[in-house]
């Protein structure tokens, strides 16, 4: 049961720099690979991340493909450096029914301090459900030479 008393602001202390985060893991994410700009994670559909019909929710297959990505780029960072999502579009290909599904993130040449990210999520079947594109931004205070 979630203590919906304690709404924050909340210190997350990992015990390492490539971890999930506490919404990833309620979620049920795993991190399979993560080097080298990219990463790979798997997320089970759970009951609860059904949306009314009964499929995978939009917003669970984003969290997912997000995280992945931000796994990638943390690849890449200093430990401790600070970045964010500044964009992200996902486009939904078919629903997702039932299974674990994976997502692989590819990080691309950054600009500055904007690092493109690419990613797609499939079904166990390996039918492509959903592609994710996005923008990360490193925080002015991150010493990126």
């Amino acid at each position: 049961m979630l203590d919906v008393t304690k709404t924050g602001p909340h210190q997350v202390k990992l015990g390492q720099w490539v971890e999930l985060a506490p919404f990833e893991s309620l979620l049920n994410m795993q991190i399979e690979q993560a080097a080298e700009g990219r990463a790979v994670l798997t997320m089970p559909f759970c009951y609860e991340y059904a949306q009314g019909a009964g499929v995978l929710h939009g917003g669970a297959i984003t969290a997912l493909a997000d995280t992945a990505a931000a796994m990638a780029i943390k690849t890449l960072l200093p430990e401790g450096s600070r970045f964010g999502t500044i964009w992200l579009e996902t486009r939904f290909l078919r629903a997702g029914i039932a299974g674990v599904f994976r997502c692989e993130a590819q990080i691309g040449k950054p600009s500055g301090r904007d690092y493109p990210c690419r990613a797609s999520v499939v079904n166990e079947e390996g039918e492509e459900i959903a592609q994710f594109n996005a923008t990360f931004r490193v925080a002015q205070s991150t010493d990126l030479t």
